[in-house]
């Protein structure tokens, strides 16, 4: 039997687990003004890659997916917001904020979490199948 499509569901159930933990930072860090490396939280993102090497008909008898290339740091400015009481303003007392939106990052979680039900729902459909094709050989 082969099981192709276990290991293709497989690695994208694992890559979406790594883009909802991602994103979960993210909105932790929505109001974080200070970190380790200096000054607000940057949004990170993750790099998707197919596993697909070379042409269409090579891949319709091997194993595809998808990976986690890595995980970037967004670089744009950070968000000016005047408030002269917070510890972190500067002389003008502006803020440096992180540059992450609220309704971005929900949205982007939502995405991640249909991808990742469609892909349980692919191996359940898989794991009935081959089910079937066991009771038929009965």
């Amino acid at each position: 039997m082969d099981f192709t499509s276990f290991d293709v569901s497989a690695s994208a159930l694992s890559a979406q687990k790594v883009r909802m933990d991602v994103i979960a930072a993210n909105l932790a860090n929505i109001n974080t003004t200070r970190t380790r490396e200096g000054g607000p939280y940057k949004r990170q993102d993750v790099i998707f890659k197919s596993t697909a090497k070379g042409k269409f008909n090579d891949h319709l008898n091997s194993a595809m997916g998808v990976d986690v290339v890595k995980i970037t740091r967004d670089q744009s400015p950070a968000k000016l917001v005047y408030d002269p009481s917070h510890p972190d303003a500067d002389t003008n007392g502006n803020v440096a904020m992180p540059n992450i939106s609220l309704m971005s990052e929900m949205a982007n979680m939502m995405l991640a979490t249909r991808a990742y039900e469609a892909n349980a729902e692919a191996i359940s459909s898989a794991k009935s199948m081959y089910l079937r094709a066991l009771d038929i050989g009965r």
